[in-house]
Protein backbone atom coordinates (compact mmCIF):
# COMPACT_ATOMS: atom_id res chain seq x y z
CA UNK A 1 0.00 0.00 0.00
CA UNK A 2 1.21 3.07 -1.03
CA UNK A 3 2.02 6.08 1.19
CA UNK A 4 0.57 9.11 0.34
CA UNK A 5 1.85 11.85 2.15
CA UNK A 6 -1.40 14.21 1.04
CA UNK A 7 -3.38 11.83 3.29
CA UNK A 8 -1.91 14.06 6.51
CA UNK A 9 -1.29 17.30 5.49
CA UNK A 10 -3.37 20.01 6.58
CA UNK A 11 -4.60 21.89 4.04
CA UNK A 12 -3.93 26.10 4.03
CA UNK A 13 -7.07 27.58 6.07
CA UNK A 14 -8.23 24.53 7.13
CA UNK A 15 -9.99 24.12 10.44
CA UNK A 16 -8.86 21.15 12.18
CA UNK A 17 -10.55 18.94 14.85
CA UNK A 18 -7.99 16.47 16.39
CA UNK A 19 -11.09 13.87 16.96
CA UNK A 20 -11.79 13.47 13.52
CA UNK A 21 -8.33 12.84 13.01
CA UNK A 22 -7.07 8.98 14.22
CA UNK A 23 -4.00 8.53 16.07
CA UNK A 24 -4.00 4.86 14.18
CA UNK A 25 -4.37 3.74 11.22
CA UNK A 26 -4.17 0.41 9.00
CA UNK A 27 -0.13 -0.26 8.80
CA UNK A 28 1.83 0.40 5.56
CA UNK A 29 3.74 -3.07 6.32
CA UNK A 30 2.50 -6.53 7.43
CA UNK A 31 5.30 -7.66 9.36
CA UNK A 32 8.29 -6.08 11.15
CA UNK A 33 10.73 -7.67 8.66
CA UNK A 34 8.66 -5.50 6.00
CA UNK A 35 8.60 -2.28 8.24
CA UNK A 36 12.32 -2.42 8.36
CA UNK A 37 12.65 -3.13 4.42
CA UNK A 38 10.83 -0.10 3.64
CA UNK A 39 12.31 1.58 5.97
CA UNK A 40 15.89 0.86 4.78
CA UNK A 41 13.96 1.63 1.72
CA UNK A 42 13.35 5.55 2.21
CA UNK A 43 16.35 5.79 4.76
CA UNK A 44 19.36 5.19 1.31
CA UNK A 45 16.89 7.12 -0.62
CA UNK A 46 17.36 10.15 2.16
CA UNK A 47 21.02 9.68 2.17
CA UNK A 48 20.98 9.80 -1.83
CA UNK A 49 19.22 12.80 -1.97
CA UNK A 50 20.67 14.44 0.95
CA UNK A 51 24.22 14.17 -0.75
CA UNK A 52 22.66 16.08 -3.97
CA UNK A 53 20.88 18.65 -0.89
CA UNK A 54 24.32 19.04 0.11
CA UNK A 55 26.48 19.50 -3.18
CA UNK A 56 23.60 21.61 -5.08
CA UNK A 57 23.85 23.94 -1.98
CA UNK A 58 20.87 26.21 -2.69
CA UNK A 59 17.94 24.96 -0.50
CA UNK A 60 17.79 23.70 3.29
CA UNK A 61 15.65 21.58 5.03
CA UNK A 62 14.09 22.46 8.32
CA UNK A 63 12.01 19.63 10.56
CA UNK A 64 9.69 20.36 12.68
CA UNK A 65 8.58 17.41 15.43
CA UNK A 66 5.89 18.75 17.84
CA UNK A 67 3.88 16.28 19.73
CA UNK A 68 2.50 15.56 23.43
CA UNK A 69 5.22 14.05 25.90
CA UNK A 70 5.62 10.04 25.16
CA UNK A 71 4.56 10.50 21.41
CA UNK A 72 7.46 9.10 19.93
CA UNK A 73 9.67 12.33 18.51
CA UNK A 74 12.91 10.91 19.43
CA UNK A 75 12.81 7.94 18.41
CA UNK A 76 11.19 9.24 15.06
CA UNK A 77 14.48 11.24 14.75
CA UNK A 78 16.52 8.22 15.83
CA UNK A 79 15.70 5.67 13.40
CA UNK A 80 13.83 8.02 10.04
CA UNK A 81 16.92 10.22 10.12
CA UNK A 82 20.02 6.88 10.88
CA UNK A 83 21.49 7.07 7.23
CA UNK A 84 21.87 10.55 6.72
CA UNK A 85 25.47 12.34 6.59
CA UNK A 86 26.07 13.72 10.58
CA UNK A 87 28.01 16.65 8.73
CA UNK A 88 24.64 17.53 6.81
CA UNK A 89 22.46 17.10 9.72
CA UNK A 90 21.95 19.13 12.90
CA UNK A 91 19.42 18.56 15.61
CA UNK A 92 18.17 21.31 18.19
CA UNK A 93 16.05 20.19 21.26
CA UNK A 94 14.26 23.30 22.55
CA UNK A 95 13.42 23.38 26.61
CA UNK A 96 12.60 25.91 28.84
CA UNK A 97 14.12 28.93 27.80
CA UNK A 98 16.95 30.82 29.12
CA UNK A 99 17.52 34.29 31.11
CA UNK A 100 19.08 35.66 27.99
CA UNK A 101 16.38 33.78 25.45
CA UNK A 102 13.70 35.38 27.94
CA UNK A 103 14.80 39.02 27.00
CA UNK A 104 14.15 38.69 23.46
CA UNK A 105 11.07 38.04 21.22
CA UNK A 106 9.78 34.27 20.79
CA UNK A 107 11.28 33.33 17.58
CA UNK A 108 15.24 34.33 18.77
CA UNK A 109 16.78 31.54 20.30
CA UNK A 110 15.77 29.29 17.16
CA UNK A 111 16.52 31.43 14.61
CA UNK A 112 20.21 31.27 15.73
CA UNK A 113 19.78 27.52 14.43
CA UNK A 114 17.95 27.69 11.21
CA UNK A 115 19.85 25.24 8.65
CA UNK A 116 22.11 27.05 6.39
CA UNK A 117 21.71 26.10 2.49
CA UNK A 118 22.92 22.14 1.90
CA UNK A 119 21.97 21.12 5.30
CA UNK A 120 19.24 19.76 7.30
CA UNK A 121 17.91 20.70 10.49
CA UNK A 122 15.52 19.27 12.62
CA UNK A 123 13.77 20.82 15.36
CA UNK A 124 12.80 18.46 18.66
CA UNK A 125 10.35 20.63 19.86
CA UNK A 126 10.20 24.79 18.11
CA UNK A 127 9.09 28.06 18.18
CA UNK A 128 5.95 26.75 17.98
CA UNK A 129 6.05 25.76 22.02
CA UNK A 130 4.99 29.59 22.36
CA UNK A 131 1.57 28.75 21.07
CA UNK A 132 1.03 25.53 22.54
CA UNK A 133 2.66 24.92 25.96
CA UNK A 134 2.54 29.22 26.79
CA UNK A 135 -0.76 29.04 25.94
CA UNK A 136 -1.98 26.24 28.16
CA UNK A 137 -0.03 28.03 30.66
CA UNK A 138 -0.41 31.76 29.99
CA UNK A 139 1.58 32.57 32.98
CA UNK A 140 4.63 32.10 31.51
CA UNK A 141 3.86 34.81 29.29
CA UNK A 142 4.79 36.98 32.86
CA UNK A 143 8.23 35.58 32.31
CA UNK A 144 9.15 36.58 28.98
CA UNK A 145 9.43 40.65 29.87
CA UNK A 146 6.79 41.56 27.08
CA UNK A 147 5.22 45.31 27.34
CA UNK A 148 1.94 44.51 29.19
CA UNK A 149 -0.34 46.45 27.04
CA UNK A 150 1.42 44.16 24.43
CA UNK A 151 -0.16 40.77 26.06
CA UNK A 152 -3.87 40.97 25.24
CA UNK A 153 -5.41 37.81 25.76
CA UNK A 154 -7.60 38.54 22.48
CA UNK A 155 -4.75 39.43 19.84
CA UNK A 156 -1.23 37.74 21.18
CA UNK A 157 -1.95 34.07 19.90
CA UNK A 158 -3.44 35.62 16.53
CA UNK A 159 -0.13 38.06 16.27
CA UNK A 160 2.18 35.23 16.75
CA UNK A 161 0.73 33.23 13.89
CA UNK A 162 1.38 36.05 11.83
CA UNK A 163 4.89 36.03 12.75
CA UNK A 164 4.97 32.23 12.66
CA UNK A 165 3.49 32.38 9.25
CA UNK A 166 5.65 35.71 7.89
CA UNK A 167 8.35 33.59 9.42
CA UNK A 168 8.12 30.15 7.36
CA UNK A 169 7.19 32.54 4.21
CA UNK A 170 10.43 34.36 4.49
CA UNK A 171 12.30 30.88 4.58
CA UNK A 172 10.71 29.57 1.65
CA UNK A 173 11.50 32.06 -0.29
CA UNK A 174 14.68 31.95 0.49
CA UNK A 175 15.41 28.30 0.16
CA UNK A 176 14.43 27.13 3.10
CA UNK A 177 11.63 23.88 2.96
CA UNK A 178 10.07 23.82 6.39
CA UNK A 179 7.75 20.55 6.70
CA UNK A 180 6.27 20.41 10.48
CA UNK A 181 5.15 16.93 11.47
CA UNK A 182 2.53 16.71 14.50
CA UNK A 183 2.80 12.77 15.98
CA UNK A 184 -1.13 12.79 16.85
CA UNK A 185 -0.80 10.24 20.29
CA UNK A 186 -3.97 8.87 22.02
CA UNK A 187 -4.33 9.49 25.53
CA UNK A 188 -4.92 6.03 26.55
CA UNK A 189 -1.36 5.17 24.66
CA UNK A 190 0.81 7.65 26.10
CA UNK A 191 -1.37 6.31 29.54
CA UNK A 192 0.73 2.79 28.57
CA UNK A 193 3.94 4.09 27.49
CA UNK A 194 4.16 6.16 30.60
CA UNK A 195 3.77 3.02 32.36
CA UNK A 196 6.23 0.90 30.72
CA UNK A 197 8.43 3.83 31.50
CA UNK A 198 8.16 3.32 35.48
CA UNK A 199 7.98 -0.44 34.87
CA UNK A 200 11.77 -0.32 32.75
CA UNK A 201 14.90 0.60 34.98
CA UNK A 202 16.26 1.79 31.66
CA UNK A 203 13.96 4.14 31.05
CA UNK A 204 12.13 5.49 34.61
CA UNK A 205 15.06 8.91 33.41
CA UNK A 206 12.22 9.36 30.64
CA UNK A 207 9.06 10.06 33.12
CA UNK A 208 8.78 12.89 35.91
CA UNK A 209 5.82 14.00 38.36
CA UNK A 210 5.79 16.51 35.90
CA UNK A 211 4.74 14.32 32.99
CA UNK A 212 1.92 13.57 34.85
CA UNK A 213 0.94 16.72 36.02
CA UNK A 214 0.27 17.35 31.95
CA UNK A 215 -1.78 15.13 31.59
CA UNK A 216 -4.55 17.29 33.40
CA UNK A 217 -4.30 19.53 31.00
CA UNK A 218 -5.24 17.37 27.58
CA UNK A 219 -7.74 18.83 26.36
CA UNK A 220 -6.72 21.97 26.63
CA UNK A 221 -3.27 20.96 24.61
CA UNK A 222 -5.61 19.52 21.63
CA UNK A 223 -7.72 23.06 21.72
CA UNK A 224 -3.88 24.95 21.73
CA UNK A 225 -2.92 22.42 18.70
CA UNK A 226 -6.36 22.62 16.59
CA UNK A 227 -5.82 26.20 16.35
CA UNK A 228 -2.03 25.98 16.04
CA UNK A 229 -2.18 23.89 12.84
CA UNK A 230 -5.18 25.60 11.79
CA UNK A 231 -3.35 28.90 11.72
CA UNK A 232 -0.33 28.03 10.78
CA UNK A 233 -0.41 24.85 8.25
CA UNK A 234 0.35 26.46 4.37
CA UNK A 235 1.18 25.26 0.93
CA UNK A 236 4.72 26.47 1.32
CA UNK A 237 5.20 25.04 5.19
CA UNK A 238 2.56 22.19 5.59
CA UNK A 239 1.60 20.63 8.86
CA UNK A 240 1.43 16.51 8.68
CA UNK A 241 -0.95 15.11 11.14
CA UNK A 242 0.74 11.66 11.44
CA UNK A 243 -1.15 8.55 13.45
CA UNK A 244 1.58 7.68 16.40
CA UNK A 245 0.22 4.65 18.15
CA UNK A 246 1.80 2.99 15.83
CA UNK A 247 5.57 4.29 16.19
CA UNK A 248 6.40 2.05 13.33
CA UNK A 249 3.61 3.05 11.29
CA UNK A 250 4.62 7.00 12.06
CA UNK A 251 7.79 6.75 11.15
CA UNK A 252 7.35 5.11 7.64
CA UNK A 253 4.77 8.45 6.83
CA UNK A 254 7.31 10.72 8.01
CA UNK A 255 10.46 9.02 5.96
CA UNK A 256 7.98 8.87 3.09
CA UNK A 257 7.09 12.88 3.51
CA UNK A 258 10.68 13.89 3.93
CA UNK A 259 11.99 11.94 0.55
CA UNK A 260 8.94 13.43 -1.54
CA UNK A 261 9.59 17.28 -0.43
CA UNK A 262 13.60 16.76 -1.80
CA UNK A 263 12.37 14.53 -4.88
CA UNK A 264 10.42 17.87 -5.16
CA UNK A 265 13.28 20.49 -5.31
CA UNK A 266 14.70 21.20 -8.88
CA UNK A 267 18.58 19.87 -7.06
CA UNK A 268 21.60 18.37 -9.07
CA UNK A 269 25.27 17.83 -8.62
CA UNK A 270 27.02 21.28 -9.93
CA UNK A 271 27.38 21.01 -13.76
CA UNK A 272 30.97 21.01 -14.75
CA UNK A 273 31.62 23.53 -17.19
CA UNK A 274 34.90 23.34 -20.24
CA UNK A 275 36.75 25.24 -17.69
CA UNK A 276 36.88 22.98 -15.37
CA UNK A 277 36.37 20.19 -17.51
CA UNK A 278 39.78 21.24 -18.40
CA UNK A 279 40.96 21.76 -14.94
CA UNK A 280 40.03 18.20 -13.72
CA UNK A 281 41.38 16.86 -16.49
CA UNK A 282 44.94 18.57 -15.59
CA UNK A 283 44.16 17.36 -11.75
CA UNK A 284 43.72 13.87 -12.94
CA UNK A 285 46.75 13.57 -15.36
CA UNK A 286 49.19 14.68 -12.36
CA UNK A 287 47.36 12.03 -10.44
CA UNK A 288 48.27 9.61 -13.18
CA UNK A 289 51.83 10.02 -13.38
Amino acid sequence: MKINPKDFQVMEGQRVQLKKYPTTIKPFYKSKDQYKEILARHIEELSDLQNILYADDRYAILLIFQAMDAAGKDGAIKHVMSGVNPQGCQVFSFKHPSPEELDHDFLWRTTRDLPQRGQIGIFNRSYYEEVLIVRVHPQILQGEQIPKDLLSSKTIWEERYRSIRDLEKHLYYNGTRVIKFFLHLSKEEQRQRFLKRLDDPSKNWKISPADIQERKFWKDYMKAYEACLGATSAAKAPWYIVPADDKENAHLIISQTIVDTLKGLKMSYPHADAQRQKELLQIRRGLAK
